[in-house]
């Protein structure tokens, strides 16, 4: 029946899928990428500064810098005179920071990243010292406890000019780099020859070597028993970041940026996880999510109609795969117009019955928007929004044009007074539970911006009309899809028997407003296109593909210098939006583009990957660097790809995979062959044992995402986090702790059926068999992984909490009663947590913060025990396993195949309670 019900769903159709370019790929956009070293301009007779006029306190030291010999004017004018502050903000925290004396130069604003308390720590009580040379002016930063020197700018003089800044540090050789996001690249970053720019575009196919869809400028580096700490640098500025050594050998690391201010942090650690909960301090804790959002997500560009979407919830259903929620890309709008639907396709009264048969199965959904406003009169949102002003503009004062999905496109300018409340109306109106889409989440895309207006000489009327955006819709409209959808409606059932009011532009308008002296909003009469100094930009020009660097903001700040927060504006304002439309619920939004502290509100997926082992192994690279050293710990790919086709092996690989990373969606393109998990017999088997156990263990994992929003204790750990000391573990890349438990270690080898993995010296337990089994500090093989297997082994020294069951929904899931599962270390000893509240609630009246012990054969449950449950919801211990044990204790049932004790429950959770063996 199932395979039936697929082959309908694949072939049946009487019609045509439409195929046009891929959704997130700009026509023509370049795919080549050369890396851009050190300048052409010698830099090294440029003068630098000197130190006068210092002046220490104990928790701070200010000081003139002025330009200490005739200018170099090397890339633009060199700046004369720059102030320096030093502040030891916290005992672990030391800030940093250089900028011009006239307040003028572009510093990123509060409201996009508001500032870290100064504590005014003393210094002699600080883990970092700074040390000043005031001539020529260099710093150095040392740890104090073993005089490690972590940043050290005397090898190369500070060039301060008015479009470029280069700040260089030594490192040590063949350093343990890791961060410096968006990027595909390695996760312990290469050290020669290497180039990292940040500039945030739009990247089919994820490329390597090049940038993303992101700006994080902070890096992590660790030196092993001498400690790890991290140096974030506060600039949204376009920017290359070089690694390399000079011609003598010696290494460094150099910031490159074509505006902006030196705005540095340094965090201490000394562990790695120190450096991660201290860079929360920086730039924000993560948002705490909605527990459903762990369920498994099913999404396609290419689902034509409401029916279809319909029917891929009902094939789930029929193969026995739980979905806990359904998306939609931007096939359901009006011609691709935001907060629209298709009046034929997609009818809004069938659209309320889709989310409302989804809902009553305890199923969620969400859809996507993109920034690009159809610029057409007679559009609503359009409308409103010019009555609002709030589009971006020229300096004429008429709207900026370019083209995005639906055409001729204006776009939101997030620091206008107004945008706020014309974004949240749209949003309020269009979804409302009573008149509209009564959606669960939205996600925002194409927010770099991306446009697809080549160059600063598009004409976007033309373009529009030469690439046909958008595309009148090819697939007929349908009353259903010919074939019975279980569960949904008798509408889903087989039945018995005008022109835009726009100005094109085709050449650079003129500069717009300038902005105010002393007001850190940037300097005025820069080259705005294409500044002396080169940003290797993967699409060209800093203006092609995306929005003119030369438009003003409402506030007066130029694209120039805030484009690489553009849509992580975007995506805070839809979290401010679905606040207002569900105060008291915790918004779900998800967004392509990124900078520093967008994990304070939303999360991220890795953008346009390709279906490719590949880009299957980069995922976990990905993962590492977002979790860990980005803050942003609800992250994912897309399973089996986005771009071209999967095949069965790799879907049934990364279904596996993705059950152990936090986000987990299936996504293809429209031109890609169907690949949702029920499409084969193998990806069905590996699919139903990877969600079957993620969902056991949801309340594990969403525990830990609960102390890293708390802690900004990471809920995935790169290996080398919990074994700080082994060198083995700095480079591993394609393993990961998923919490501080569980080991995965998936086969990354195409087609293959084998896989070595390195278990660090420590005592492991098969989470399959519970096999104990003693780590050498060594690769060890394991074959016969079939195509539905993954090796996922228990760290010695830890409990996990999981549910006796899995479930269809997570709703169900929470029903079911819980198992705790101890994993003595070495010493005969473990701890775990748990935590359980509510689910979706921002205000948690009553929440349970459970910590478990195990020690010389005595089990302890203690902590708070407040959350008592919503109706039907199992808050009761079943059972406790202990695993590793030679024999019967005084209690309990032992297994001497397994080598474990099973003690019965149950144990309701309303207090502390314990048992000894």
């Amino acid at each position: 029946m199932i395979v039936q019900l697929i082959l309908a769903f694949v072939a049946g159709s009487s019609f045509t899928i439409a195929a046009p370019a891929p959704r997130d790929s700009p026509p023509s956009a370049p795919t080549n990428v050369t890396n851009f070293y050190p300048s052409s301009f010698d830099l090294s007779g440029c003068p630098g500064y000197e130190a006068s006029n210092v002046v220490k306190t104990d928790s701070s030291l200010t000081a003139d810098l002025t330009l200490a010999g005739p200018a170099c004017n090397k890339y633009s004018e060199d700046l004369t005179d720059l102030k320096l502050v030093v502040e030891y903000q916290t005992n672990e925290r030391l800030h940093v920071k250089i900028f011009d004396a006239g307040l003028n130069v572009f510093q990123v604003q509060e409201e996009v990243l508001p500032r870290p308390e100064n504590e005014n720590a003393p210094s002699s009580d600080a883990a970092l010292n700074f040390e000043l040379v005031e001539k020529p002016f260099s710093f150095v930063v040392r740890r104090k406890e073993n005089d490690e020197v972590l940043f050290d700018t005397s090898a190369a003089q500070l060039v301060f000019e008015t479009q470029y800044v280069r700040l260089r540090t030594s490192l040590p050789q063949n350093p343990n780099l890791y961060g410096l996001g968006e990027h595909s690249d390695p996760f312990r970053l290469p050290t020669k020859n290497y180039s990292r720019v940040l500039f945030n575009a739009e990247s089919p196919y994820i490329p390597n070597n090049s940038n993303l869809y992101g700006t994080h400028p902070v890096y992590f580096e660790h030196r092993g028993d001498k400690g790890t700490h991290g140096v974030f640098l506060l600039n949204s500025d376009p920017m290359n970041i070089f690694i390399n050594q000079t011609e003598s050998g010696d290494q460094y690391l150099e910031y490159n940026t074509i505006g902006g201010i030196v705005d540095l942090y340094f965090m201490a650690g000394k562990q790695p996880a120190d450096v991660s909960k201290q860079y929360a301090d920086i730039v924000g804790y993560s948002a705490m999510y909605p527990y459903w959002a762990f369920g498994f997500h099913q999404c396609k560009y290419g689902y034509w109609d409401v029916n279809m979407v319909a029917e891929v919830v009902g094939n789930y259903s029929a193969a026995g795969i739980p979905l806990e929620v359904m998306w939609t890309d931007i096939d359901y709008m009006k011609l691709r117009q935001d907060f629209t639907v298709d009046p034929e396709r997609f009818q809004l009264e069938k659209m309320r019955e889709l989310v409302t048969t989804l809902h009553q199965r305890d199923q969620r959904y969400v859809l996507i928007l993109d920034p690009g406003i159809h610029a057409v009169q007679g559009y609503g949102p359009y409308d409103r929004g010019v009555e609002k002003d709030v589009f971006l503009k020229y300096a004429d004062g008429s709207e900026y044009l370019g083209v995005q999905w639906a055409g001729v496109a204006v776009w939101p300018d997030w620091f206008a007074p107004n945008t706020q409340d014309w974004w949240t109306n749209e949003i309020v109106t269009t979804f409302s539970p009573e008149t509209g889409i009564d959606l669960d989440g939205i996600w925002v895309d194409m927010n770099e911006a991306s446009n697809f207006c080549h160059d600063i000489f598009c004409n976007p009327a033309q373009l529009a009309k030469d690439e046909d955006d958008p595309p009148a819709p090819k697939n007929p409209p349908r009353p259903n899809t010919g074939r019975p959808i279980a569960g949904f409606p008798p509408s889903f059932q087989p039945t018995p028997s005008g022109s835009p009011m726009i100005k094109a532009r085709n050449a650079k308008p003129i500069y717009p407003r300038q902005s105010n002296n002393g007001t850190m909003k940037g300097l005025p009469n820069r080259e705005w296109f294409e500044p002396n100094y080169h940003i290797n930009n993967r699409n060209g020009n800093l203006s092609d593909y995306t929005i003119w660097t030369n438009t003003t903001n409402y506030d007066g700040t130029r694209q120039y210098d805030t484009h690489n927060f553009y849509g992580h504006m975007m995506a805070t304002t839809t979290h401010t939006s679905m606040l207002t439309r569900r105060p008291a619920l915790r918004p779900f939004v998800l967004t392509r583009s990124t900078f520093a502290g967008s994990g304070r509100k939303v999360t991220h997926w890795f953008g346009d990957n390709a279906s490719t082992w590949d880009h299957y192994r980069t995922s976990i690279r990905q993962m590492l660097s977002w979790v860990a050293m980005h803050q942003m710990p609800l992250v994912g790919s897309d399973v089996c790809g986005f771009n071209q086709n999967t095949t069965e092996q790799l879907c049934s690989r990364w279904a596996l995979l993705g059950a152990f990373q936090p986000f987990y969606r299936n996504h293809a393109e429209i031109s890609a062959n169907h690949q949702e998990f029920y499409q084969w017999p193998s990806t069905i088997t590996a699919a139903k044992k990877a969600i079957d156990t993620r969902y056991k263990l949801l309340d594990y994992a969403y525990t830990a995402l609960y102390y890293q929003t708390t802690t900004g204790a990471p809920m995935i750990n790169p290996l080398f986090y919990l074994y700080p000391s082994d060198e083995n573990t700095f480079g591993i890349q394609e393993q990961w702790f998923y919490g501080n438990a569980l080991l995965i270690s998936p086969v990354t080898t195409n087609n293959s059926e084998t896989v070595t993995l390195y278990l660090p010296q420590d005592t492991f337990y098969d989470f399959w068999t519970h096999e104990k089994i003693q780590g050498e500090g060594a690769n060890i093989t394991v074959s016969n992984v079939t195509w539905t297997d993954i090796p996922v082994h228990i760290r010695g020294g830890t409990i996990i909490p999981l549910r006796e069951n899995s479930a269809n929904t997570t709703k169900n899931l929470r029903k079911e009663d819980i198992i705790v599962l101890v994993a003595p270390d070495a010493d005969g000893k473990a701890e775990g947590r748990l935590y359980l509240d509510d689910g979706e609630s921002i205000e948690q009246s009553e929440v349970s913060e459970v910590e478990f012990s195990w020690e010389a054969g005595k089990f302890t449950a203690t902590g708070s025990f407040a959350y008592s449950g919503a109706s039907g919801e199992s808050v009761t211990v079943a059972k406790v396993v202990v695993l590793g044990q030679e024999s019967a204790g005084n209690m309990g049932k032992f297994d001497s195949e397994k080598k474990s004790i099973e003690v019965d429950g149950p144990w309701h959770m309303a207090g502390a309670w314990g048992f000894e063996v």
